[in-house]
């Protein structure tokens, strides 16, 4: 008899246990959610939007669950998790500040390298625009930064990312990442999804951003646009020809350094083809903030075998942000009429940059 009591007292107690810890890991995932998005407003739909779908995705009881090897979300960067202009992109103010102010190179600079930083800076003054730029600037970046190896060209990205920002207090050129955004991968990668940075500004100067920076994402996971890279001592010896080795003319261990011809620029449907070439999964999320990220939205969004999203960013904050509400209502406009989840930069986020930074 008192060993049928001490049987049955030993397996109330190991049930009693089971049950609190059950509570308490209950609690804690509750409050982990709860606080996954503290930095978004209460009630914000595009907040419940992602939050409902991720809820759904990684249910394995529910119909719409995602496995783990598939969830897949892709984010362009400017605009959508970094600052996008103050007064241009962080790779536009780089080229024009390497070709017109860098002492070090101003002089050695080329005509074209000063025309395309010439454009930009009367781009940044006037709001002139130019066509074909965005090409342009692709092949001035990879030329002015020719012969410098990897590291090299991080090394000099993590200088510039120190300038303070023109338009704020309290901010670098590299501190300039949206907060709630932040908190948006975080959430996502706690929930098994592998995030990927599809971006149009160069993969190296995207890597830089990236680096030494709030943003876990791994190099391996940073898409941009491209140029070449090529062996320091390879001269002008086709890449099919020349060999990497240490045993050279130079008696020096080779290196990889840029190699000054611009590749592509990883806008619109070009942001398609190379998910398609480097992930190799169609993604089930998207994030952008422009029309360069519309076939990237439609292309997750549709004919997708998995319950997919496309979240896009609205610029309609003035008073934290450089907003502009006239491109916000066009990409709200454009959201209605293919099923994207809005999200308000005013009106969803309790800050962008964090409580230290002010706009001037």
């Amino acid at each position: 008899m008192k060993t049928y009591i001490k049987r049955t007292l030993a397996i109330f107690l190991c049930l009693a246990l089971i049950l609190t810890v059950l509570c308490l890991v209950g609690g804690g995932q509750k409050k982990t959610q709860d606080k996954a998005l503290s930095l978004w407003t209460e009630g914000a739909k595009a907040k419940e939007a992602l939050v409902d779908y991720v809820q759904t995705v990684t249910d394995a009881e529910s119909d719409d669950f995602i496995p783990v090897e598939d969830r897949i979300a892709v984010f362009d960067l400017d605009g959508t998790l970094f600052c996008e202009t103050d007064p241009n992109y962080f790779d536009y103010t780089l080229l024009a500040y390497r070709v017109l102010e860098d002492p070090d190179y101003k002089d050695k600079a080329s005509d074209f390298e000063r025309e395309v930083a010439n454009k930009i800076k009367a781009q940044n003054e006037t709001g002139a625009k130019f066509d074909g730029l965005a090409v342009d600037h692709g092949k001035a970046v990879a030329s002015a930064f020719k012969g410098m190896t990897v590291d090299e060209f991080n090394a000099y990205i993590q200088e510039f990312k120190k300038q303070p920002m023109p338009s704020y207090d309290g901010m670098t050129r590299g501190d300039g990442w949206y907060r709630p955004m932040l908190e948006v991968v975080d959430y996502l990668q706690a929930n098994d999804f592998t995030v990927y940075v599809v971006s149009g500004t160069d993969r190296f100067i995207v890597r830089g951003i990236v680096d030494n920076s709030p943003l876990n994402v791994p190099n391996r996971q940073i898409i941009g646009s491209d140029e070449t890279v090529v062996a320091r001592n390879q001269g002008d010896e086709d890449s099919l020809d020349f060999t990497y080795n240490k045993d050279n003319e130079y008696n020096d261990d080779d290196a990889i350094v840029l190699g000054g011809e611009f590749i592509i620029k990883n806008l619109k449907m070009n942001k398609v083809a190379v998910i398609t070439q480097e992930i190799g999964r169609k993604p089930v999320l998207s994030f952008g903030n422009s029309s360069g990220d519309s076939s990237m939205a439609e292309y997750v969004t549709s004919g997708n075998p998995y319950k997919s999203l496309a979240f896009m960013l609205c610029c309609d904050d003035t008073a934290r942000e450089n907003g502009k509400e006239e491109t916000a209502q066009k990409m709200y406009d454009l959201c209605e009429e293919y099923d994207w989840v809005p999200v308000s930069m005013k009106n969803d986020w309790t800050t962008i940059y964090g409580d230290g930074v002010t706009k001037k």
